[in-house]
C-alpha cells in the first residue's frame, strides 16, 4: 500500500480503494496513518514530505478516494469500541501524520497527561478527557505545528494544549 500511495503522490495521480473495511484491524492504522501523511502534505501545500522515512516530492492534484461497505459480513464499518490503553498509540500516530518528530515520547507525555487530568480533575461531565478531545487538541497541535515548523515540537504541543482547553 505504501508504495501505491508514493506513486500517487509522486504523479498527482488518483487512486480509488474499494471496500476499505475489509483491510485487517491489524493494518488499518498503518495504511490510515500513509493516507493522512499524503493528504496533510497536500493540504500544507508542502513541495515534498517524508514517508516511510524518505523525503518524497508531492504533486497536488494526488487525490485518494475510499469507499466502505458497511453490509460486509465480516466487521461493521465501526471496526472496534476504542480501548483506553490505545490512546498513546493513536496520540503517536496522530502527531507523526502531523509531521511531528520524536512522537513515541510526546505521545506518551500527551497521553500521561489526559490520564492524570481524568484522575485528578472533576468528574462533571463537561469535563471530558476521553479520545475525541485527545484527537481535536491534537489537531489543533497539528495546525500549530503547520503555521511554523520551526518552532520545537514540545513547544507546539504545549501551546495546542492550551488552545485546546
Amino acid at each position: 500500500m505504501g508504495r501505491m500511495f508514493s506513486g500517487l503522490a509522486q504523479t498527482g495521480a488518483w487512486g480509488c480503494f474499494d471496500e476499505f473495511n475489509r483491510i485487517d484491524i491489524e493494518v488499518l492504522p498503518v495504511v490510515a496513518l500513509q493516507i493522512s501523511s499524503v493528504l496533510s502534505s497536500i493540504q500544507r501545500r508542502a513541495s515534498t514530505f517524508i514517508f516511510e522515512s524518505q523525503e518524497i516530492k508531492i504533486v497536488w492534484t494526488t487525490g485518494i478516494f475510499i469507499t466502505m461497505n458497511p453490509t460486509y459480513a465480516g466487521r461493521p464499518v465501526p471496526a472496534r469500541r476504542h480501548d483506553v490503553a490505545r490512546h498513546a498509540l493513536i496520540a503517536e500516530i496522530m502527531l507523526f501524520a502531523e509531521g511531528f518528530n520524536n512522537t513515541k515520547v510526546i505521545s506518551k507525555k500527551v497521553d500521561t497527561l489526559y490520564k492524570v487530568s481524568a484522575q485528578q480533575l472533576s468528574k462533571q461531565d463537561h469535563y471530558d478527557f476521553g479520545l475525541r478531545p485527545l484527537t481535536s487538541a491534537l489537531r489543533a497541535c497539528g495546525v500549530r505545528k503547520g503555521q511554523d515548523f520551526s518552532v520545537p515540537d514540545e513547544t507546539v504541543i504545549v501551546l495546542g494544549m492550551i488552545d485546546s482547553t
